[in-house]
């Protein structure tokens, strides 16, 4: 069963810039396709981006799109999340998710039940 741990969180002025990464043990990384969540305060997940399991596609949000990229370390069994021009709308708890089957789907990486294991987030505030 895989392990999600994610890092890298904090407070951060609006157009500044953080990185967030989703560590993963107890499973083969380099298999899986993973994906971004933040949930605000009050609301659902929302998709942010997706990256599929070798890294060849990513998907992004038009929402963040020009902002936020997603990558990926297989060797060190990680993904990542570029922020930066951060926006106080972008206060959320983040979580990583995992699609073991290694599945990428662009009409259905929105789909939160495409994903088997998740993190515990981290929190990403943006102040104003």
């Amino acid at each position: 069963q895989v392990q999600l741990v994610e890092s890298g969180g904090g407070l951060v002025q609006a157009g500044g810039s953080l990185r967030l990464s989703c560590a993963a043990s107890g499973g083969t990384f380099g298999s899986y396709s993973m994906v971004w969540f933040p949930q605000a305060p009050g609301k659902e997940r929302e998709f942010v981006g997706a990256i599929s399991l070798t890294g060849g596609s990513i998907c992004i949000a038009d929402s963040v799109k020009g902002r936020f990229t997603i990558s990926r370390d297989n060797a060190k069994n990680t993904m990542y999340l570029q922020m930066s021009s951060l926006k106080p709308e972008d206060t959320a708890v983040y979580y990583c998710a995992a699609n073991v089957e290694g599945l990428f789907r662009l009409r259905v990486l929105r789909d939160q039940n495409e994903y088997h294991s998740w993190g515990q987030g981290t929190q990403v505030t943006v102040s104003s």
